[in-house]
C-alpha cells in the first residue's frame, strides 16, 4: 500500500498531542497531510467525521490513566469505514494504565484497523515552577522519537498489500478498565494580572470559562486540563486547590524519573 495522505485527528488541550503527532507525520513523510483538531467544543460542525480509506493518527492524552470523556464523545463522532489508523496517547510521566487500551478500543469501535500505538511523554497538566512534571516535554529527544515512529509506520504500511492485511497487536492494559477518578469540582482560578482578554475563553475545551471582569471558571465543567493556565500570556491563571497543588507535589516527588516512549504494533 502507498500512503498519499495522512490525517491528525486529536484532543489536545496544551498542545502536547498536537506536537507529537506532527512529529510522527514528519517521519511519514508524505505531502498531503491534514489535521482535525476536537480539542475546542465547536470542533464539529457535524454531526459525523467520516474517512474512506484514509490513514488517520489519533491522539488524546491520559487524565488519571484513562481518556478524558471529553475527548472520547467527540472520536465517538468518527465513522471511519475501515481506515487505518495509529493511535497514541500523551501521558504526564506517571503512568497511562489503561488508556492506549481504552483508545485502541474506542478506534476499533468506530471502525478503524488500528496497525500500531504508541505512548509518549508530555508535560503534566499540573506542572508548574514550583512543582515540574515532565516540564518541556515532549523534548527533542521525544520528537526524534516520534519522527522514527512514523518512519517505522511507513516502513509497515507499504508492505500491506491491502488494508485488510492488517494484523492484530496487544497494547498494556486492562478491561474492565479502571474506574475513573469522581470529579473534584475545582478549576482554575485568575489572579491580578488577568486583563479579561478572553485568550482563555477560546482555550477552554468544554467552554467552562467565562469573562466578568476577570477570567471565571465553572468548576462542574472544568475538566482539569490547565489549558487556560499554560496559555495565559499574563500568567493570571493558576491552581489554589490544596487538592491540586498536593497531586502535583506527590507527582514531583515520585514521578519525577524520565520514562520514555513505548511503541508498538511494529
Amino acid at each position: 500500500m502507498n500512503i498519499n495522505n495522512v490525517k491528525l485527528v486529536y484532543f489536545s488541550p496544551t498542545g502536547t498531542n498536537e506536537a507529537i503527532l506532527k512529529s510522527i507525520a514528519g517521519g511519514l513523510a508524505v505531502d498531503d497531510v491534514e489535521t482535525v483538531n476536537l480539542t475546542r467544543e465547536s470542533s464539529l460542525e457535524h454531526e459525523t467525521l467520516e474517512f474512506n480509506e484514509d490513514v488517520v493518527i489519533l491522539a488524546a492524552p491520559v487524565y488519571a490513566g484513562r481518556i478524558p470523556l471529553t475527548a472520547i464523545e467527540r472520536f465517538m463522532k468518527i465513522k471511519a469505514n475501515h481506515s487505518l489508523a495509529i493511535v497514541v496517547v500523551v501521558y504526564g510521566n506517571r503512568a497511562y494504565d489503561d488508556a492506549l487500551l481504552e483508545l485502541k478500543d474506542l478506534a476499533v469501535d468506530v471502525g478503524f484497523r488500528v496497525i500500531a500505538g504508541a505512548a509518549f511523554i508530555g508535560e503534566h497538566s499540573f506542572s508548574s515552577g514550583e512543582f515540574p512534571v515532565a516540564d518541556n516535554r515532549p523534548d527533542d529527544q521525544d520528537i526524534r522519537e516520534a519522527i522514527n515512529f512514523g518512519y517505522r509506520i511507513k516502513e509497515k504500511i507499504l508492505t500491506l498489500d491491502t488494508i485488510r492485511d492488517a494484523k492484530e497487536f496487544e497494547v498494556p492494559g486492562h478491561y474492565p478498565y479502571q474506574e475513573r477518578s469522581p470529579s473534584m469540582h475545582i478549576s482554575p482560578v485568575s489572579n491580578e494580572n488577568c486583563e479579561g482578554c478572553g485568550l482563555c475563553v477560546e482555550l477552554c475545551p468544554t467552554s467552562a470559562i467565562y469573562i466578568d471582569d476577570v477570567a471565571i471558571s465553572d468548576s462542574e465543567m472544568c475538566i482539569l486540563c490547565s489549558a487556560c493556565i499554560k496559555g495565559c500570556p499574563e500568567k493570571a491563571r493558576f491552581w489554589e486547590s490544596d487538592n491540586i497543588l498536593e497531586k502535583a507535589r506527590y507527582l514531583t516527588e515520585n514521578c519525577s524519573e524520565r520514562k520514555e516512549p513505548e511503541v508498538f504494533g511494529l
